[in-house]
């Protein structure tokens, strides 16, 4: 057998006697050709056979000598006291072969692995890979390339460490031999080897460690559940109640606890090598997902009476709709997304417009079942989205990355934003009363957290400037105040004051009371997403 020398012909005898499948075999004697896992299995163990009959000495011994030079799978250690297995020639004595007639072996070919639980029996065969594959097809995603990821039962942990540390290991010290731990194959890393090919023949596209289409399976053995419990008792601190899990024995605190427990108190409270199972693991969940997809435009609020999110208070809905809802619904409609979040440059009040070139915005879609737009498809989208209501529209909407965001989030605070305000006063004002606004340059305001957003942000004095005022009369008690304002600033308290939080206001300049009519955004400086042709 190609895959395995004569140095492994031990390690494999007392795996297979413990109960251990071909593919386990191979990965405790540290295979690392691909190819030996993708073998069928009758093959595999049909050949696993012949290789420990092969070579038998006269009097059915294998022998391997001192002088040999050890490979780095098994290698001899010094012992103050020599192995009563070793002979005065320092020849490794008899170590029993399974031959056709031994039941050990034969048995491995129907008994479930007592180490992989069957992964590497059942669920590497075609049936169960065309089972993953209805499953995918019939999901209806679209993608280009697939990443693969498995879920095992964390007790699979505690046989691979049950076999490996106990049975092997104390095996091998008594012939004076060790076995290297680091260069064994993990379960999960040869079960992709296995799989990977046959599923990516089978969608008709390459496995890519980098896709955003993930399909995942959930193995679950229920008959070996409380294998980890005695864990929880040896090594308490490695299990904690954590939140969105089910159960403390997940397969990371698992492995901690191995890392600390003893080996005498391991041997102690679970069987070496482990008992063979009655049943094989089951694939509880067989699931797809794609990564998320980000569209980014930018919107005008014609409405006075329309908020940017939905506004419910204590369960009630206080409006019908939202900016975030009007846009969104056809976005999740058409690439068949199960939710998404939404996010601006800033947000103005529910009675307050955004006119202009709009303010950005971006949506993440998650789960998108549908992700390959082409740039017309994306202008029907957006003109879907704007003759659905006279409330908002949208332009320059368009596919971004995530990356891309980040673009849009730093203009919120740096940039500089434009309102048109109307303004009332309580006494008459003259054109002369209001001209010396227009002269005003970099004026700095201590605005302390109005009381209106009071309940959600916390109290705090911030410092925001007025770059520039232009005043338009109108009559007596009314004007029209254009403003360009540090990205942040509280246009409604510059005007009114909010009982003195804000300093200066336009009351206090005025020297009269001043309140807020109607308020417009007429720009957000923020050069992002990249205008298209509309």
């Amino acid at each position: 057998m190609s895959s395995l020398t004569e140095k492994d012909r031990p390690i494999a005898q007392l795996l297979l006697n413990a109960g251990t499948c071909p593919r386990c075999v191979f990965r405790f004697c540290c295979v690392g050709s691909q190819a030996s896992y993708k073998r069928p299995y009758k093959d595999l163990m049909k050949e696993l056979k012949e290789f420990l009959k092969k070579n038998q000495e006269k009097e059915d011994t294998v022998c391997f000598e001192v002088a040999d030079p050890p490979c780095k799978r098994i290698r001899l250690e010094n012992t103050e006291e020599g192995p009563d297995d070793l002979n005065q020639n320092g020849v490794l004595r008899q170590i029993p072969l399974v031959t056709e007639d031994n039941t050990a072996l034969e048995s491995s070919t129907v008994k479930i692995c007592s180490v992989c639980l069957g992964i590497l029996q059942e669920f590497c065969e075609m049936d169960f890979v065309k089972k993953v594959c209805q499953k995918v097809k019939s999901a209806d995603y679209q993608f280009t390339s697939f990443v693969f990821s498995v879920s095992l039962p964390p007790q699979l942990s505690v046989r691979e460490v049950s076999v490996f540390i106990v049975s092997l290991c104390m095996s091998f010290r008594k012939l004076g031999l060790s076995l290297a731990k680091d260069d064994i194959v993990q379960l999960k890393e040869a079960y992709k080897w296995i799989i990977h090919p046959q599923l990516s023949e089978e969608l008709g596209v390459p496995a890519d460690g980098k896709s955003l289409f993930e399909v995942s399976v959930v193995f679950a053995h229920p008959e070996t559940d409380e294998e980890c419990h005695f864990l929880a008792r040896a090594c308490p601190d490695c299990f904690k109640p954590a939140k969105n899990k089910q159960s403390v024995f997940t397969r990371m605190a698992v492995i901690k606890s191995l890392e600390k427990i003893k080996e005498e108190d391991f041997h102690k409270h679970f069987s070496c090598p482990p008992s063979s199972p009655k049943n094989c693991c089951v694939a509880l969940e067989i699931q797809c997902s794609n990564g998320a997809v980000f569209v980014a435009g930018k919107y005008n609020k014609y409405s006075r009476n329309l908020p940017q999110t939905p506004w419910i208070i204590d369960g009630e809905r206080k409006l019908e709709s939202s900016v975030e809802e009007l846009i969104s619904e056809h976005l999740m409609a058409e690439f068949k997304a199960d939710s998404f979040n939404f996010s601006s440059s800033g947000r103005e009040d529910v009675d307050v417009r955004t006119l202009g070139n709009g303010r950005p915005f971006a949506i993440e879609l998650v789960n998108p079942r549908r992700i390959h737009f082409t740039a017309e498809e994306m202008k029907g989208l957006q003109q879907t989205i704007n003759n659905s209501s006279d409330k908002i529209k949208v332009r320059d909407l368009q596919l971004v990355t995530r990356s891309a965001i980040g673009h849009m989030k730093e203009g919120e605070e740096e940039k500089t934003k434009t309102y048109s305000a109307l303004v009332w006063t309580d006494k008459a004002i003259q054109k002369e009363d209001i001209a010396f606004l227009d002269d005003l340059k970099e004026l700095k305001l201590d605005q302390k957290t109005p009381l209106r957003v009071l309940h959600r942000r916390p109290l705090a004095v911030r410092q925001r400037i007025i770059h520039t005022m232009k005043s338009e009369y109108i009559d007596e008690h009314h004007f029209r105040l254009r403003l360009k304002t540090q990205a942040g600033t509280y246009i409604k308290e510059f005007v009114h004051g909010d009982f003195g939080r804000t300093k200066p206001n336009i009351g206090s300049l005025l020297n009269r009371t001043a309140d807020i009519l109607e308020l417009d955004v007429e720009s957000v400086d923020v050069d992002w997403p990249p205008a298209l042709d509309n």
